[in-house]
């Protein structure tokens, strides 16, 4: 994956948060099941391990940004584009996947509700059109994906309820 396509990811998912703080009722969350408490193994908070089985894809700061060096691990069926595990301030917060195309979207949204809850399908519970986007929150991780329905683009976050607002904070 090229380091310019991240500008865009990364505008992309500001842009899919700042409308979910907009537009609160608009996206419901679905209380999560089995919350994680992390990623991949990894607690929320915790310093990101020094292994050779990631690189720094970027630093700055506060923020650092690590990959995978063997490229984003599938999750359940859905292979990725992209993964990004970022911290803040040294600790674990969060993980930024994509992803490409109408049928690994679905296969995400199955992974996802077969690990963390099924989603409220209600007529005026979800929301659809150009962009879908869910939501799952657990006691110590939020879970949000977007999905561009018409550039067929998917973005996921994992990350820390207790730390996603370090992001913003200078």
């Amino acid at each position: 994956m090229s380091t310019a396509a991240w500008p865009r990811t990364i505008f992309f998912a500001i842009l899919c948060c700042t409308l979910s703080l907009l537009w609160p009722c608009a996206i419901r969350a679905v209380q999560m099941v089995n919350d994680p408490q992390g990623f991949g193994g990894i607690a929320w908070g915790a310093a990101f391990p020094e292994s050779e089985a990631y690189r720094l894809a970027e630093s700055s700061s506060r923020i650092k940004g690590y990959e995978l060096k063997q490229g984003p691990p599938p999750l359940g069926e859905a292979r990725l584009e992209a993964m990004r595990f970022l911290t803040v301030n040294g600790k674990f917060a969060r993980v930024v996947a994509r992803y490409q195309g109408r049928q690994t979207h679905e296969q995400v949204v199955a992974y996802l509700e077969t690990k963390y809850g099924p989603l409220d399908r209600t007529p005026g519970q979800f929301s659809q059109g150009v962009a879908q986007h869910f939501n799952w929150r657990g006691t110590e991780t939020e879970i949000n994906l977007t999905f561009d329905v018409q550039r067929e683009h998917g973005l996921i976050f994992f990350e820390s309820q207790s730390l996603m607002l370090e992001f913003q904070n200078p």
